[in-house]
């Protein structure tokens, strides 16, 4: 292949996170220049979209998934296409309102979950419909005051599943006697293994608990988390057109895609990328001064 790379363009949706990417189309492959662009401006950016592409195969996303790292294998969903490494992300109008619909970070009840998730919708809902939200853990840590974040930088968390699997993919034909239910500790804030920038982790569909605190004290401190976390200064919204690709940090952002098509379908294919221990380094990066600063409840 001929050198890609001075076609790219990468222009930001917010000045938060996130961008879009022109002038490259996954379908037809990328050579190591080109990755090496969108790979830096993922890290940048948190969440990548790639507009403009072609229907890819399922062995063209897994080849590209896998030039950032090994894949990553969900321990519930019911494996329903012929490669295993592509999980079938469906929604139709016997599905359960649960499946998907909420804020989390994928699997971060997982001992080492996922650090990139690759999805390629293709199948839209008529009438449209289908959104996804995704909200910036980076900005969320950097906007609490400095006393709030030193205290949460002492902190770790459950997150578990037992919660959320079991049911969740019934209407695959999954058995519920049979799924795993991991659950693990992660620290309350983690930093980026590439990049040494600090973010929340915590998410409301998976962090059910904080260590070592009454149950009382734990909920109000997480709820007051996830309310932080999910404030539309920190959010971008993708509104999906046929054969978009979207790359998203799973160690930086939290998603939430958005069911309001019922009963139409929506379908895609989904690739993650195996991410490593989540851990805070007590050296690693604070945030540059920020013009917002949030106290609320007993974040202050």
């Amino acid at each position: 292949m001929n050198d890609q790379s001075a076609a790219v363009q990468i222009a930001p949706i917010s000045p938060v996170f996130g961008a879009e990417v022109h002038g490259v189309d996954l379908a037809d492959g990328i050579d190591d220049q080109t990755f090496e662009t969108v790979h830096r401006a993922w890290l940048e950016h948190g969440v990548l979209a790639f507009r403009g592409q072609t229907a890819l195969t399922a062995e063209a996303q897994v080849e590209f998934a896998r030039r950032l790292g090994p894949l990553h294998a969900h321990p519930a969903a019911p494996a329903e296409h012929e490669n295993a490494a592509v999980f079938v992300i469906r929604t139709h109008r016997d599905s359960s309102i649960s499946n998907g619909n909420g804020w989390h970070s994928d699997v971060s009840c997982d001992e080492e979950p996922p650090s990139a998730t690759m999805l390629q919708v293709q199948l839209l809902p008529d009438g449209g419909g289908g959104d996804t939200l995704f909200a910036d853990m980076e900005a969320a840590y950097a906007t609490l005051p400095p006393a709030t974040r030193e205290r949460l930088c002492t902190l770790s968390a459950v997150h578990a599943s037992a919660h959320v699997y079991p049911g969740r993919y019934a209407d695959r034909g999954a058995d519920e006697v049979a799924v795993d239910t991991p659950s693990a500790i992660h620290p309350v804030v983690r930093t980026h293994p590439e990049t040494g920038r600090r973010s929340l982790f915590v998410n409301p569909s998976f962090t059910v608990a904080i260590t070592g605190m009454e149950r009382s004290e734990s909920d109000t401190l997480l709820a007051d988390l996830h309310e932080h976390c999910t404030r539309p200064e920190f959010q971008i919204r993708h509104r999906w057109e046929p054969h978009d690709v979207l790359l998203w940090d799973n160690r930086r952002v939290q998603h939430f895609a958005i069911w309001d098509y019922w009963p139409h379908e929506r379908s895609g294919h989904r690739v993650t990328v195996q991410g490593t221990r989540p851990f805070f380094d007590p050296g690693g990066i604070e945030p540059d001064e920020s013009p917002i600063r949030v106290s609320i409840g007993r974040l202050a």
